[in-house]
C-alpha cells in the first residue's frame, strides 16, 4: 500500500509536470493553461451528470427493492473520476475520463466486482478451482 501512496504522491505528479512542460513547448502555455482548464470544468459537468443518472438510477432500484450494488460502485467510480478531472493535469483527466464514461467505466466496473468478489471469496474461506 505505501508503494502505492508513493507512486501517487510522487511519481504521478511529477509526470503531470513534465508533461505539461512538454505540451506547453509543442503548443504554447497559454494554449495547454486552457485545455487544462477546459478538461476541468467539461470534466465537471459530465461527472455531476452522471452522478445524477447514477441516483436517479439508485433510487429506482430501491423502489423496485434490488440492492443498488451495481450503483454503489458506478458512484464510486464517478466520485473517483470526478476528482481526477478537477485536478490539474494530462495524466489525471484521461484516467477520470475512463471512470466517468458509461462505455469505458463498465469494463473497469466489471473488474472491480471481480476483485471485490475474490477478496470476499478468500475471507469466507471459498477456494475457486481454476
Amino acid at each position: 500500500m505505501l508503494g502505492y501512496l508513493i507512486l501517487l504522491f510522487t511519481v504521478l505528479p511529477a509526470a503531470e509536470i513534465y508533461l505539461m512542460i512538454k505540451i506547453g513547448q509543442r503548443i504554447g502555455g497559454m494554449n495547454t493553461f486552457a485545455i487544462i482548464i477546459l478538461t476541468g470544468v467539461a470534466g465537471a459537468v459530465l461527472a455531476k451528470m452522471e452522478g445524477l443518472r447514477v441516483l436517479m438510477g439508485f433510487q429506482d432500484d430501491l423502489n423496485q427493492g434490488i440492492m443498488p450494488t451495481n450503483r454503489i460502485i458506478d458512484g464510486i467510480m464517478i466520485l473517483i473520476g470526478g476528482l481526477l478531472l478537477i485536478t490539474p493535469g494530462f495524466i489525471t483527466d484521461i484516467f477520470g475520463f475512463i471512470l466517468v464514461v458509461p462505455l469505458t467505466r463498465h469494463p473497469i466496473k466489471y473488474l472491480v466486482k471481480r476483485y471485490i468478489q475474490k477478496k470476499l471469496d478468500r475471507e469466507k474461506g471459498i477456494i475457486e478451482v481454476d
